[in-house]
């Protein structure tokens, strides 16, 4: 598959299993306490990439490690834990208590705004015209997919909603500091440490385990749904950036929408086929996208998979065999040249 294409239907996937998520959960686990759902699906999620993580060593040649992440990275990284695995949830589930679903799902939009607002503004991501455009229709579509009439009050739980969506936006961001390294590794600790803080605040307010079989099914939930869709994610931030892998993101509530007509058979109502299209047509003017302009790459060390293409011509301080993609430290040089590029790990300058 042509890299390009490769990274959006990454995005894509990670929005298809996200959106997926809430109707399962719905029907699966809707008698919990919101906390209790909360962090049984981040438990589930760190669980079971674990295992993975585990199973795939298991697999490799002894020097093959789990690749580390640096000291100096470690701090993106809690601030993405504590701002989109803690603080977000609890800000939800507070505001939950007083504001209508409707309300909540069109608030819920304001995630992909602001978190391209923080990459443009704060992170000097690109962006031109066209990309903009794309973003103001997929986040249209999904104020029309969540809109209701007669909803049109502010309640006092809007402002909490509206901080959780910030925090969103923050963690997305902060995530991108670190999306160099194994995204399942970071998947696996939101969830090892988001995953017990939310079930604390549950047992505190006097919330008991659910039934095994509710318990499992949360869990499993949790694993596609916020565990396998966030490595997607991830990965999308290192070929994509910020803005562009949150916009496929926002595309999540359509097919959680769909999803939701499949289990509880319906049929659509005409905003459901508005906000496809306006959901499309962004979609559409974000790949057809073409950034290209002479730019310097400047000296740069990391570490991630990665195949020897014309970003990637160093030599290698260990036992080569040949075979990639593969993975390891590698320090690319100073190189100026011109092609067509998205803000990715390696296309992170000023214009």
């Amino acid at each position: 598959m042509n890299p390009r294409f490769g990274a959006v239907f990454t995005a894509l996937a990670a929005a298809a299993l996200f959106g997926a998520a809430t109707p399962i959960a719905k029907a699966l686990v809707g008698a919990m306490s919101p906390f209790m759902v909360a962090g049984l699906l981040y438990l589930g999620s760190g669980l079971g990439l674990g295992m993975g993580i585990i199973g795939r060593q298991l697999g490799r040649s002894e020097t093959n490690g789990v690749q580390r992440i640096r000291k100096r990275e470690l701090p993106w990284l809690m601030g993405a834990i504590a701002a989109g695995g803690v603080a977000g949830p609890a800000l939800l589930m507070l505001g939950l208590a007083s504001t209508p679903a409707a309300t909540t799902s069109l608030l819920l939009n304001l995630e992909g705004v602001l978190t391209a607002v923080i990459a443009w503004v704060v992170f000097r991501e690109n962006v031109d015209v066209q990309v903009f455009l794309g973003m103001v229709a997929i986040v249209a579509g999904g104020v029309v997919l969540s809109w209701q009439p007669g909803q049109s009050a502010v309640p006092p739980g809007a402002l909490l909603i509206a901080g959780a969506c910030l925090c969103w936006a923050i963690d997305n961001n902060l995530t991108r500091k670190v999306s160099t390294n194994d995204a399942m590794v970071i998947a696996c600790l939101k969830g090892l440490i988001a995953g017990p803080v939310n079930l604390a605040i549950a047992f505190a307010t006097g919330t008991s385990l659910p039934g095994p079989g509710s318990l499992v099914a949360a869990m499993l939930t949790g694993l596609a749904g916020y565990g396998v869709s966030l490595v997607l994610f991830v990965v999308a931030l290192r070929h994509l950036g910020t803005a562009r892998t949150g916009a496929y993101f926002s595309v999540a509530p359509l097919f959680g929408v769909t999803l939701s007509l499949l289990i509880w058979p319906e049929l659509p109502q005409v905003s459901f086929w508005i906000a496809a299209a306006l959901m499309v047509l962004g979609i559409w003017l974000h790949v057809r996208e073409r950034h290209e302009h002479e730019h310097t790459h400047v000296p740069l060390e990391h570490t991630h998979r990665h195949r020897h293409d014309e970003h990637h011509q160093h030599e290698h301080d260990f036992p080569y065999d040949g075979v990639e993609p593969h993975t390891h430290a590698h320090t690319h040089r100073p190189v100026t040249h011109s092609h067509a590029h998205f803000p990715d790990i390696h296309h992170r300058h000023t214009h």
